[in-house]
Order: structure tokens, then sequence, then C-alpha cells
């Protein structure tokens, strides 16, 4: 069966981490957020409606260079696989969606971006970085879907810069 393919256009909530894994594969997580815009015909204004955060995964030369480039706030744009990680907890089963990612771009509808290529060392045939079954099992950022009840987003601090039709840079969950 294919897998879920999903593109997301959103913010990055927190800046990028990188890992390297003790089988030697590297990844990169953020999280991101993607809040839908309604109409409002009342006021005659955009307002802000639902927002879906996910995590993200970016493995090997993609991780890399998504820990390099990427920063909290960023727009962008992510293409991947979507499915639901699960797990027990001492709280009891737990879950959240999970987008790995295939390509990652700056969302140039929001600004400009500087592209440079990154020079490419030939691989050994047959050579494939695959992400372990379960990357995620010792991670200590648990996130229940539970947890956000679904209210309004507010903003920090620092997602206080707006874009030019209002629009914050970047949702809080606080």
């Amino acid at each position: 069966m294919k897998e879920t393919e999903l593109t997301v256009v959103g913010n990055v909530v927190n800046s990028p981490q990188r890992s390297r894994l003790a089988s030697g594969a590297s990844v990169t997580n953020f999280r991101l957020a993607s809040t839908s815009r309604r109409f409002d015909r009342e006021s005659q204004t955009w307002t802000d409606h639902r927002t879906l955060f996910l995590d993200v995964e970016c493995w090997g030369d993609l991780g890399g260079n998504v820990s390099h480039t990427l920063s909290k706030g960023d727009p962008v744009i992510v293409v991947g696989e979507l499915f639901t990680h699960r797990w027990e907890s001492e709280q009891g089963p737990r879950s959240r969606s999970q987008l790995r990612a295939e390509a990652v771009g700056p969302d140039l509808s929001r600004g400009v971006a500087e592209f440079r290529r990154t020079p490419r060392a030939a691989a050994p045939a047959g050579a494939v970085e695959e992400p372990p079954a379960d990357a995620y099992a010792d991670r200590s950022t648990d996130y229940a879907p539970e947890d956000y009840d679904g209210g309004p987003v507010t903003l920090d601090d620092e997602a206080a810069d707006e874009l030019g039709d209002g629009r914050p840079l970047v949702p809080s969950l606080t």
C-alpha cells in the first residue's frame, strides 16, 4: 500500500535539532505549524482558524541542509510521508503525527531566499541511509494530541513580527 504523501505550508515552530544515532545515521527534527485562514464576511477581514502541528523528521543530507538553513519562524513548504508514531508511556498510550520529509524549502510567496548547491561526494554503490524502525523511542519531548485543547493559538514575543497581511510569522501554544 502506498504511504500517505502530504504537502504542508506553514512556519517552523522551534529551531531544527540535528542528532546522530548510534547506527551513524543523522536526523534533524523540527515542529511545523500550519494555520488555516477564513474570510469573515461580517468584519471583511481574514482571520486565523485551526492550527495543524506536525513533527517533521529529515534524514541524511536533507537534515543537514535543514539544520544549517532554517530557524524558528521561517515560512516553509514541506513534502513528505505522513504517519502516526505510537508508543507506551507511564501515562498510557501516546501518539503524534509525524511527517518524514522528502523535500523542504522556503515559502517564496512570503520572502526571498538565496540558494547554494552543496557539493556531493560519490556514495558507495548500494549505500542508502534508512531511518531506524523507531527513531523516537528514547525521546523525552513527548507530544500527546490531548495536550492541545484546540483553542486559539497565541503569539510569543519572537512572533510579534507580522507579514504584510497581518498574519503572525510564528504561532505558539502558550
